[in-house]
């Protein structure tokens, strides 16, 4: 599945990664020669421990290098600003409370709810995607059905 990233999501991703790789690797490979040399490993819990701890590393580690094989880099010039899409700032409202909201679709990886930011592969993103100005949408929430009406659509 391909992933659709912000130049600014892939550099963090990748930064993170090397991180990994160089730094936290040494560290855990240092911690499990140092608990290795405390003796018997089958009673040992900080050699136990760090070999847990490198199994997390590891899994990480694959997780991201899985994810910038498969991503994309979101080019905004040939995004069609009439429509909804990744890096939308959206003006949207709750016709059911008549309450307003703006968020901004971002990545899986970028989103953070309390600062508006939602992610394209939640149900309200995925909903609002490719919906222009003036449209309503209704979306299945955990909570129920929400029912939307787009306000204004902006790319910053």
């Amino acid at each position: 599945m391909s992933r659709v990233l912000t130049k600014e999501a892939f550099e963090r991703l990748k930064e993170e990664l090397h991180e990994l790789k160089t730094t936290k690797r040494a560290q855990v490979a240092a911690a499990i020669a140092e608990a290795r040399e405390k003796g018997d490993l089958s009673e040992n819990a900080e050699y136990a421990a760090a070999k847990e701890e490198q199994r997390l590393l590891e899994a990480r580690i694959a997780e991201l290098e899985a994810m910038l094989a498969q991503s994309q880099i979101v080019d905004l010039s040939h995004t069609d600003h009439s429509k909804i899409s990744l890096l939308a700032t959206v003006r949207i409202l709750n016709l059911s409370t008549n309450q307003e909201a703006i968020y901004t679709l971002v990545s899986a990886v970028d989103a953070n709810v309390r600062s508006g930011k939602i992610s394209v592969e939640s149900p309200i993103g995925k909903a609002l995607l490719g919906r222009s100005v003036g449209e309503e949408v209704i979306v299945q929430v955990p909570a129920g059905q929400m029912r939307l009406k787009i306000l204004e659509i902006r790319y910053e």
